[in-house]
Parts: C-alpha cells; structure tokens; sequence
C-alpha cells in the first residue's frame, strides 16, 4: 500500500471515528431531554460537514506533458493497465472530474459542447440529469473501462462561425488560422465537460480529481477558472523534462494557478534524460539543474519541483519492479502529497468541528448545571422547613410568587423583543433575497448586451459586483444587530434570574464577501488586461457572466440557508432555560403547597430531590466522559504522522 493510500485510508478512518463518537452523543443527549433546536441544528451541520468531505486534487498540464498518464501511476496502478488513454497527442480534451457518487451507477457522463450556446453555467446544467450523454461503465473490465475513457477525448469538426459563437475560435491568434481545413471547417472538443461515476477506493472515500486540458480549455471554460481550479486542496502542475517550461507553461502557471498552499510542481519524463553514456552522477546534476531552472522561472524554492517518470513509475508498479519505481522518483511526490496534503486538510476540518463542538458542549453543561443548581437550590428550600411553622412555609410559598411573577414580566419583555426580531430577519433577506439578485443579473445581461464597446462590458460587470457586495454588506448589519440584541437579551435573563446562558451563537456573512470578491478578482484577472476586447473575447466574457451569475447564486443560496438556520437556532438556548426555569418554579411551588398541606410529606420530597441530584451528577460524569470522547477523536493526529513525529 503507498503511503498516499495509507494516509488516505487513515483521513478516511479519522472521519469515521469522529462521527461514531458524534452519533454517540447525540443519542445520549436525546435520551436525557437535553436537546433542543439549536443542538439539533449543529449535530446535523456537523454530520453533513463530515459526510460531504471532500478531497480535491487538480491536475494541470498543456498537452504531451503526461498529466493522465501520471494520474494513471498513482491512482490506477492496482489495474494492471492504463485506465486513462495516454498516447502522444492530446488525450484530454475536456475538463474531466473523477468522483463517486452512490446515487449514480458507474458511468462517465458527458456534456455536449452545444450547451456553450446557452446561457448556463457547467454548474447549472449538473442539475439537468435530461441534457447529459451517459456511457454505462463496465468495472469488471479494464479494456472496456479504457474504451469507455477513450470517449472523453472525442472531437468533432465545425464551421468557423460555430467555433467562434461557442467562444472557442479567436481569429485575432494566428495560430488558430492554422487550425482551419480547406472546408473552413475547426476541430473542437465533442464535450464541455465530462463526469466519470467510478467506485475506485479512494474515491469512494471522498477523493476528486480533476483533470483539466491545457491553456486553450481554462481560458475558455470559466467552469475552470472559477470553481474547479481555486476550490482544489491540491494542483499538480505538470511540465515536461525535455520541454522545461514553455511560454504556454508561464501563462497558465501565473494566470490560472500561480505560488501558494497545496501547489506543487511536477517535472515529468525525466526518463528522457537517462543516458546509458553519463553516469548516474551526471545525470542526477541535470535532472537537479532543470529543477532549478524551472524554480527560478516560476518564482518557487526548488523543493516545490518533483522530477518524476510517471511512465516508468506506473511500469514498476505493475511490473512490481521496486528497482524501477524507486528510480522514478513517483514515491517521492506520493509522499509529499500525502504529508502535506491530508494533514493540512484534516487540519482544517479540525479546527472546524472542534469550534461547533466547543459551543454545543458548552451549552449541554450549562443546561445540566441549571438543572443541578435548581434541585440543590429546592433542597435547601425544603431542608429548611423541617421544624418551621406553618406561617413560614406560607411566607415561602409568597416568596416563590413574586419570583414567578416577575419573571413573568421578563416573559412580557421578551414578546417586544421577538417582534424586533421577527423585523429584523424580515429584513436581512430584503437585500439577501434570490429574486433581487436574479433581476440585478438580469440587469447586468441587459446592460452587456446593450453595450458596443470594451468600456461599457467592464462597466456593467464592475455595477454588478458593487451591487452584490453592497446588499451582502446591508444583510450583515442586520443580522450583527439581530446578535447585538440576543446578546442584550441573554445578559440581561442570566444577571436577574440566574439563567447558565453563554453568548449567543455568533454569526458572520464574511465568508460569502470574500467569495465574491475572489469570483471578482478572477474576472479582472482574465478580461481587464486588454484595452479592447476582440469579437471572441467579448462572446467569452459572455460565457464568463454566465458561470460568474450562476456561482454568486450558489453562494447566495447558501447564505440564506445558513442565515434562515441561525435565525432559527439563536433563541433556542435561550428558550430552553427559560422553559427549564419556569418548569423548576413550577416544581418548587407545587413541593410547597404539598408539604404546606401535609407537612409529613417534607420528608419524601427532600429524598426524591437528593435522588434526582445524585441522578444528576451521574449525568455530568457521562457528559463529561462522552464529551471528552468526541473532543479527543476530532483532536487525533493520523497515525502515520505520529509515527513519522
């Protein structure tokens, strides 16, 4: 087993623990009456957060750099053969994510190219199941299955004028007139997008790979350069040993991928430079000073450069020929991927769950110490009474009055408070709504297509952003203000009536800012170097709205969900102590008069409390004991990097 399967495997366990302990606590909090609306909220955005991990590793390459045959030797070597066509040539044509989805069948779903005439995002369309061509995928067969693959990179001829309308023709780059036949006919791609469905270990554990063509498809398909690319853990970009980096090479690296957190580059066919004439000496010195060269050119440190032969590596490991696959130096890069990659993503996730469970346990032991301290507090009630008269019960049986009472009028206080609320929330979706932000992009639609001049495009897009981070901004002061009165509101039921209450759960919309701000930054990236844009530029920034409007919807989608979950969770914590206090003076004012009634029954209440207490106390130890349980499986390193610690 390689060590990246190893690790992976090891993530893959970690998760599993995490939410064995997490469905552990959960149950246990059911059964003792502690949950509630805002718990219930958690647990199940933790459980989602867990099932929905995902790891996404992109690999980028022009053309006849070996990028699918590299995918084949580490991914695919237990086959036996090449699983994805690796030839001369391209071999990709159209960006293809490897994953697995249950709910699918094996298969490799194809999306037509036709669909770049509509205006819809690749994102869109995963939705329409109808629009997609899908080729069952036979497991049990490796030739059937690298048949199936071939499909991915079929091409097609097209009038000039259908290139051009797909945003796949540009007439201003000299190079693409060469491209034309006599019959003024263009190949392009017979695909926009490919999804292969393929139950591969690692995959079904959470794996994604993307595996993208070169400069011409991540200029062209926005899908690319808006989501695949900078939502990837890890980019592998790969350059060949014999080519060193191109000026191609260049653009995509500082346009598209550039230095930063999980990008790693690979210098590939090293084998070209063994030479049975130089001695290995020499020809480590070469490999070395081409590792050099090529850090110097992108601006990384040399380590940050991995010669490998991924056609050698993937021979040895079939052939199971150690001598070899040391000599291709793949293990080199599988170690890296798996010691830096994995760790660093489990860290994320870490960090994640342990702040919601931090604040959940931390509500469940202030509602188990409220319940604590009202048993011990009708204790000595109670214990007092032994031997007092019965004008001192009644003076206590008034003195649980007026505490009711005016806690009652607190209740009063809290109605005005929930018609604030019930505003405000109104509110933040005036400007967070889906509608607006369907007819601010139609707006923008409108505007581009009004508009003649480079100017005008820009100008409508740049409206757009503005208005967009301009309505997420108005949304954030009102929930700010929504959190600024709970927290007013739980002060004031803790200070005057003892209520264990913590400060409410915090919220923030800044994550969606930067997104956004991201999404803006990629646009200005690709369309605001030009002073005029060409005929084809202008129909690719088209296309490039489109995906833009389709991701700020996913991100606004998801702000009002998490904003509509929230506002139905801020209150509960609040709300379940004052329904325990209520119910705790309803219990010490019925253990009064009863005993004010019958004063031989004193006795008996003050036994069933001491029960309750000690029952009580037991419940804090297994709180406790569950708590730390789940705190220390989120907290556990992967086992292969203790060992290396």
């Amino acid at each position: 087993m390689s060590n990246l399967v190893q690790k992976f495997q090891e993530y893959s366990d970690w998760r599993s623990g995490v939410v064995a302990a997490l469905e552990r606590y959960r149950a246990w909090v059911a059964t003792s009456e502690l949950s509630d609306a805002s718990s219930d909220q958690r647990f199940v955005r933790l459980q989602a957060r867990l099932a929905d991990d995902k790891l996404t590793i992109a690999f980028v390459a022009e053309f006849s750099r070996g990028k699918s045959e590299l995918i084949n030797a580490i991914f695919f070597a237990d086959y036996g053969q090449r699983i994805l066509p690796s030839s001369a040539g391209r071999t990709t044509m159209c960006p293809t994510e490897l994953l697995y989805d249950e709910t699918f069948p094996p298969s490799i779903r194809l999306l037509p190219i036709e669909t770049r005439a509509q205006a819809q995002s690749t994102s869109e369309f995963k939705q329409q199941s109808q629009i997609w061509t899908v080729l069952p995928l036979d497991i049990s067969s490796g030739d059937g299955m690298l048949e199936a693959f071939k499909q991915v990179s079929l091409t097609k001829r097209v009038p000039v004028e259908e290139a051009k309308s797909y945003g796949l023709y540009d007439e201003n780059d000299p190079d693409a007139a060469l491209s034309v036949d006599r019959d003024g006919m263009v190949e392009i791609s017979q695909w926009r997008h490919a999804i292969v469905n393929f139950p591969h270990p690692l995959l079904k554990k959470g794996l994604v790979i993307v595996d993208t063509p070169g400069l011409n498809a991540i200029g062209t398909e926005p899908e690319l350069t808006l989501n695949l690319i900078p939502n990837a853990h890890a980019v592998l970009f790969i350059l060949a040993a014999d080519t060193g980096v191109t000026k191609s090479d260049i653009e995509v690296w500082r346009s598209h991928i550039g230095a930063g957190a999980g990008r790693m580059v690979v210098l590939n066919k090293i084998d070209s430079m063994w030479d049975e004439l130089r001695s290995e000496d020499e020809v480590e010195q070469q490999i070395d000073k081409q590792v050099a060269t090529v850090a110097h050119t992108l601006s990384l440190p040399p380590f940050q450069v991995f010669p490998v032969s991924a056609q050698k590596g993937l021979v040895g490991k079939v052939n199971r020929d150690a001598a070899l696959l040391t000599k291709s130096r793949l293990l080199e890069l599988e170690n890296a991927l798996s010691n830096e990659l994995i760790p660093s993503k489990q860290d994320i996730i870490r960090a994640q769950l342990s702040s919601e469970v931090n604040e959940l346990t931390a509500s469940k032991q202030a509602l188990l110490a409220s319940r604590t301290r009202n048993v011990v507090e009708q204790l000595m009630e109670l214990k007092s009474l032994r031997g007092k008269n019965q004008s001192i019960v009644e003076h206590m049986m008034k003195r649980v009055d007026i505490e009711k009472q005016e806690f009652d009028n607190s209740l009063l206080k809290l109605q005005g408070t929930r018609a604030v609320f019930t505003r405000l929330s109104t509110e933040v979706f005036t400007s967070l709504g889906m509608d607006i932000l369907k007819e601010d992009i139609r707006k923008t639609r409108e505007a581009m297509d009004k508009s003649k001049f480079s100017s005008g495009l820009r100008a409508a897009v740049k409206v757009f952003f503005h208005q967009v981070l301009s309505n997420l901004a108005q949304s954030g002061r009102k929930t700010d203000e929504i959190a600024e009165m709970m927290s007013v509101m739980y002060r004031k039921f803790s200070t005057e009536h003892g209520l264990a209450l913590s400060t409410p759960m915090p919220f923030s919309l800044d994550k969606y800012v930067e997104e956004i701000k991201m999404i803006e930054g990629v646009y200005q990236k690709q369309f605001n170097a030009a002073a005029i844009l060409t005929t084809p530029q202008v129909i690719l920034m088209q296309k490039f709205f489109d995906s833009i409007a389709s991701r700020v919807k996913q991100s606004f989608l998801q702000a009002n969900r998490d904003v509509e979950a929230w506002l139905k969770v801020v209150m509960a914590p609040l709300e379940a102590q004052i329904w325990e206090h209520k119910s705790q003076l309803k219990k010490r004012k019925q253990s009064i008069e009863r005993i004010h009634m019958a004063t031989d029954s004193l006795e008996e209440k003050v036994q069933s409390l001491e029960k309750m207490q000690a029952e009580l106390e037991a419940q804090k130890k297994t709180l406790f004991l569950l708590e730390n349980e789940l705190k220390t499986a989120i907290a556990n390193q992967l086992a292969s990097l203790k060992a290396a610690a």
